[in-house]
């Protein structure tokens, strides 16, 4: 399978969010903090309007409202968030609804409600979620195995640590700092590429 799933905002720069989309990223999740709902839904429209015509999914970030008034492809919840059951309700069976699983049982749980892959981390230190507790490998493959759907391992990826995960068994990557705050975003990802398709084969 291999997903490169790249998780931005707009602090980034708009161009370099093209510039992923130029090199064909599997995922893009619009994660704001500290903005209006207003504005929340003003970027995403814009993600909506750069991403169609391509094969990137877009997916935003904890706020259902936002996802659906955008026509995203789907929402990523946390463990603080809307139900995923609750999404599916309102969502229906054909957008995706991907959720953060730190745990095993959190990671049954999301799967038993329906959630279409999970995300889990943070592998490493992280420069975008300062507070975020580290996973360590033994959780994140107890995690796979109980939770037998897509695991995207996420938190302070870059193309020169990438390995550890994918070794565990990981089905995509997440990444926001390892690429987009890279000079040259489009090269990252071809380093990325290279390194998943040993473990993962070409992205489908």
């Amino acid at each position: 399978m291999g997903w490169l799933y790249i998780i931005a905002d707009f602090s980034c720069g708009e161009e370099k969010i093209q510039a992923v989309l130029n090199a064909g990223i599997d995922y893009i999740q619009l994660r704001e903090k500290e903005i209006s709902s207003a504005e929340y839904l003003k970027r995403a429209r814009q993600l909506r309007e750069m991403t169609a015509g391509t094969k990137t999914k877009f997916i935003v970030n904890d706020r259902l409202d936002i996802a659906l008034l955008s026509d995203a492809d789907g929402v990523h919840l946390g463990q603080t968030d809307i139900p995923v059951k609750d999404a599916r309700s309102c969502l229906g069976p054909e957008k995706i609804i991907g959720a953060t699983a730190k745990t095993v049982e959190q990671a049954r749980q999301a799967m038993r409600e329906g959630a279409d892959y999970l995300g889990s981390g943070a592998w490493f230190a992280t420069e975008t979620k300062k507070d975020a507790m580290r996973i360590s490998e033994e959780m994140y493959r107890a995690i796979l195995q109980e939770a037998p759907i897509p695991n995207v391992a996420v938190g302070g990826i870059t193309a020169e640590n990438a390995r550890r995960p994918l070794e565990c068994g990981a089905s995509g990557l997440a990444i926001s700092a390892g690429i987009l705050r890279a000079q040259d975003p489009a090269k990252e990802v071809a380093k990325v590429r290279a390194c998943m398709e040993d473990y993962c084969g070409k992205p489908k």
